[in-house]
Formats: structure tokens, C-alpha cells, sequence
């Protein structure tokens, strides 16, 4: 039987942007470079797993900012129209 090669890493990730929008725009030209369907097989589980950290690093960003509001707000989250 065939010894099964071993999976490499990375010895470490890249480290995630200072921020909310720079990790935004990684994102987007990430996702852009999965969906065009150019991006070699073995690039594609590091690009996914890459852009599954900024979309956490996103999501927790977006959650700091709306438990900020809410104490402004006293506790509340109020709709927002958009004005």
C-alpha cells in the first residue's frame, strides 16, 4: 500500500489586516480569485482557509462595534434608517 503524502502547512498564517476594511478588500479580491476558477488546485484549500479568517476577523470587528452601540444606546440596538 501507498504511503499517503503528508499534508504541508504553512509554518504560519499571514498575519490578519489592522483592520476592518483592509481585511474587507483581502477578502473581496479573494473571493474573486475563487470564483474566476483560475486559481491552482493546490492554492485553493489555503485561499479558502485564509478567507474563512478574515470573515471571522470581519464578523468580530462588526460584533465589537454593534455591543459598542448597544452601551451607547443603553443596551438597546436600535434600527437604523439609513439617515
Amino acid at each position: 500500500m501507498p504511503k499517503a503524502s503528508p499534508i504541508q502547512t504553512p509554518d504560519a498564517a499571514p498575519p490578519l489586516p489592522a483592520t476592518y476594511e483592509a481585511a474587507l478588500s483581502e477578502l473581496e479580491q479573494l473571493v474573486g480569485q475563487l470564483e474566476s476558477g483560475q486559481m491552482p488546485l493546490d492554492l485553493l484549500l489555503s485561499g479558502y482557509q485564509r478567507g474563512a479568517a478574515l470573515l471571522a476577523f470581519c464578523r468580530d470587528k462588526l460584533k465589537a462595534v454593534e455591543d459598542q452601540i448597544k452601551v451607547l444606546d443603553g443596551g438597546q440596538l436600535k434600527p437604523w434608517n439609513g439617515a
